[in-house]
């Protein structure tokens, strides 16, 4: 690719991107790339098509940027310094003034961010079982049915519904309760739930079984619940006009509801520990062949996370991708501040 025609796909994705409308050679002329005739431009902008960065709707229009174009514009992006978002300031210190749990964070920060950018905003809390256990409480509800009351530091509130293989009584589910927090209280479960077994069981030989089968499902429980998902504003996007079309729509719901294909990506994201663009046909869910994903790890609360935009392949990447860099810097200074 040459210098001009980089040039080219830049001018047009940054046009469609701000206009809505195809970009025709005499535009380019005029707006970006002066000192060359439109024919000039429209002979490059043939050769582009024909390397599949760019469409016609149809004969007599201007171009349109493929994913392939917006994957040229979204590195020229990344690949620059951004300065902060404007208007960051008052809501960096409303976010690092907020005394509350990461629920309640990760709540207010989804909907700030889809606020600003018209998209709609995920935050996921990675890794259950490494994040310290406060408290379990296995409560019996009749029969062989028990509920596991699960709190993670940062106030996170998990339960887990199971069965064992015997009637116990609701005693020795208090005995048992207690004995996990003894060794897990304070710890991640992944540094202690191989140690329980002996600890636990000691004393309580006559209920192994059950017991045995309790540790298992709580273990089973925040081994598999890989990450804690917050999400919002999908009202935003039914207003855009590339989500008028219901099967891009239920492709991003069926995303946020069934998490799998989400949980997917943002593992990605948080191991690569860079901020992740998702484009077309780069999305792991059927029907995002038109939409885009802005992914960053982060940390709120001194626990990893990652936030997340989702929206149309026509997004304003430098806006969102810069709004997302300053929540993450704010999240940053707020975990700072929190350090004893």
């Amino acid at each position: 690719m040459t210098e001009r025609q980089l040039s080219i796909i830049l001018a047009v994705v940054y046009e469609y991107i701000k206009t809505g409308e195809p970009a025709g050679s005499r535009t380019i002329t005029k707006k970006y790339i002066r000192g060359l005739s439109p024919a000039t431009i429209r002979n490059e902008m043939a050769d582009l098509e024909e390397l599949g960065y760019f469409y016609q709707p149809h004969t007599s229009s201007g171009r349109l940027p493929t994913a392939k174009a917006y994957r040229v514009y979204v590195d020229s992006v990344t690949a620059r310094a951004r300065s902060r978002t404007h208007g960051a300031e008052a809501w960096r210190k409303e976010l690092i003034g907020r005394r509350s749990g990461i629920e309640d964070l990760l709540g207010y920060v989804t909907h700030l961010l889809s606020r600003l950018t018209n998209c709609v905003a995920v935050a996921a809390v990675s890794g259950l079982d490494d994040i310290e256990i406060q408290h379990i409480d296995l409560m019996p509800l009749g029969g062989t049915n028990v509920l596991a009351l699960i709190v993670l530091r940062g106030g996170l509130v998990h339960h887990s519904q199971f069965n064992l293989p015997c009637e116990v009584e609701p005693g020795l589910l208090e005995e048992l309760s207690r004995r996990i927090n003894t060794v897990a209280l304070g710890h991640p479960w992944s540094e202690v739930h191989d140690v329980l077994y002996q600890y636990v069981l000691g004393g309580l030989e006559e209920a192994e079984t059950a017991c045995r089968a309790a540790i298992e499902e709580v273990d089973r429980f925040l081994t598999e619940q890989n990450y804690r998902f917050f999400s919002s504003g999908a009202r935003h996007i039914l207003s855009l006009p590339h989500f008028q079309a219901l099967s891009r729509l239920q492709a991003v719901l069926s995303l946020l509801e069934q998490e799998k294909p989400l949980a997917r990506m943002v593992e990605k994201c948080r191991q690569a520990a860079d901020l992740k663009v998702s484009l077309g046909d780069e999305n792991e869910t059927e029907g995002m062949e038109e939409s885009a994903m802005i992914l960053i790890p982060a940390r709120a609360r001194q626990q990893k996370a990652v936030l997340g935009l989702i929206g149309p392949l026509r997004m304003d990447y430098e806006r969102s991708i810069g709004v997302l860099e300053s929540v993450v810097d704010a999240l940053d200074e707020d975990a700072t501040d929190r350090m004893p």
